[in-house]
């Protein structure tokens, strides 16, 4: 049976959508930077990028085996040996010192540049290498074509050539590439520094010993490691007690950072310190966003020490919170980061249970997504408790469920839409 319709729903309610463009709409590409090849992994270069060399730089071997003319070894097969004199051996790293001419070969290994003259490159095996006495005379035991086996210079990349453009994320084969064309810094857009503080009289740091009372704060770790998962920097500090000295004290703390993010506090009914600091300090809006979890919201701008700098305030609940950062904090750093703004993916899965949706919202159902053992068919287990509290149900799931608004039940066996939290292996031998 359906639970009994709640009231949470109103039509003021800003959606996921309407909520996130007006948090992106005060986001800009920070400022560009130089940094070593070496840390750019998951920025976005600032310029475009212009080789100053071929690649390769010149003619090599693609593998092990004797530089030869094309012309010399026509016919050549196991019955029809051709032999060639052998005039020099070139190693990966060293420069040919002699010509090819008819007649001749070069012992050549993989990436090693080829002489003039050769055409071609014949691989040991089909020579009489290992059944030679001789390491002057080779014998060809087959016919090759024009260029076998030689990687043409700048068949990867000419002098000149636009590499790169900018807005491109760095991923490790654009790494690859750049350290292929000899470069070691690199200008890219910053690096976001997030500001991340948790308020509560009720929070007690991990390292302290447990009291009757107290929870550990665990939204500044959950969130401090989403934001390094996104790309930014996290700067963190102990949690804040609900005083207007102390929320105030750390608050100032974050002076050098990008964006601010609070959890706690911002609910309608939460104790009116932190709602107080932040409207008395800042331009700060209170919404109500038409989802679940994570329905209140704070956003807007905090003054301090003569900086204007943009602070979202999640719920405090640990799901909601990291739900909301993945809904609305990812995208503002994906936006200073100068990403391409990109939507989680979302599959079609099986539902194997009912979900009920009680007060109207968008919901985000947890579950787990897997693929039947029965049937080939992709399933969605929703977990036994969607209560916003229950962190742990945040590692068994590897997807949501969207429930959409206004919708009062998803049924069992239909088919349903999951936005997944990450495309990974796991998922990929999944829908595979």
């Amino acid at each position: 049976m359906a639970k009994k319709k709640k009231s949470h729903y109103h039509a003021d309610m800003l959606s996921v959508e309407e909520a996130r463009e007006k948090i992106l709409h005060e986001f800009n590409s920070l400022d560009e930077v130089r940094i070593s090849l070496n840390e750019s992994l998951g920025c976005v270069i600032s310029k475009d990028i212009i080789s100053n060399i071929s690649v390769p730089p010149w003619n090599n071997s693609a593998m092990d085996g004797y530089a030869i003319i094309l012309e010399d070894v026509k016919n050549a097969s196991d019955e029809n040996i051709i032999y060639l004199d052998v005039i020099e051996e070139i190693a990966a790293g060293e420069l040919p010192e002699k010509k090819i001419i008819s007649g001749q070969s070069a012992r050549i290994m993989t990436g090693a540049p080829i002489p003039e003259g050769s055409n071609a490159v014949v691989p040991f095996e089909d020579t009489d290498e290992l059944s030679s006495t001789s390491s002057d005379l080779i014998g060809i035991k087959i016919d090759v074509e024009n260029f076998e086996n030689i990687r043409k210079k700048g068949e990867d990349i000419s002098k000149g050539d636009l590499i790169i453009k900018k807005g491109v994320e760095i991923t490790p084969a654009v790494v690859g590439v750049l350290a292929s064309i000899g470069v070691s810094t690199i200008d890219v857009f910053r690096r976001p520094k997030i500001g991340i503080l948790s308020t509560g009289n009720e929070l007690i740091e991990p390292d302290q010993s447990i009291k009757d009372g107290k929870i550990y704060n665990s939204n500044t770790f959950t969130i401090s490691s989403l934001t390094k998962s996104f790309g930014a920097n996290p700067v963190t500090q102990a949690h804040s007690l609900d005083t207007i000295e102390d929320l105030e004290k750390k608050l100032n703390n974050f002076e050098d950072v990008d964006l601010i993010v609070t959890s706690a506090g911002v609910s309608k009914g939460d104790y009116d310190v932190v709602k107080d600091v932040l409207s008395k300090n800042g331009d700060m809006n209170f919404w109500s966003v038409n989802m679940r979890p994570a329905k209140p919201l704070a956003f807007g701008k905090i003054n301090i020490k003569s900086k204007s700098i943009p602070l979202l305030g999640l719920p405090g609940n640990p799901v909601s919170a990291m739900i909301a950062f993945e809904k609305f904090g990812r995208y503002a750093i994906d936006k200073m980061m100068g990403k391409k703004i990109k939507h989680r993916p979302i599959i079609k899965a099986v539902l194997q249970e009912n979900i009920y949706n009680d007060d109207g919202r968008r919901l985000y159902a947890r579950v787990k997504v897997e693929k039947s053992n029965i049937s080939s068919e992709i399933i969605a287990t929703p977990l036994k408790n969607q209560s916003s509290g229950v962190l742990t149900s945040m590692f068994l799931s590897n997807g949501l469920a969207i429930c959409p608004s206004g919708t009062d039940i998803l049924k069992k066996g239909q088919e349903i839409d999951v936005e997944m939290f990450g495309w990974n292996e796991e998922i990929s031998e999944i829908i595979n």
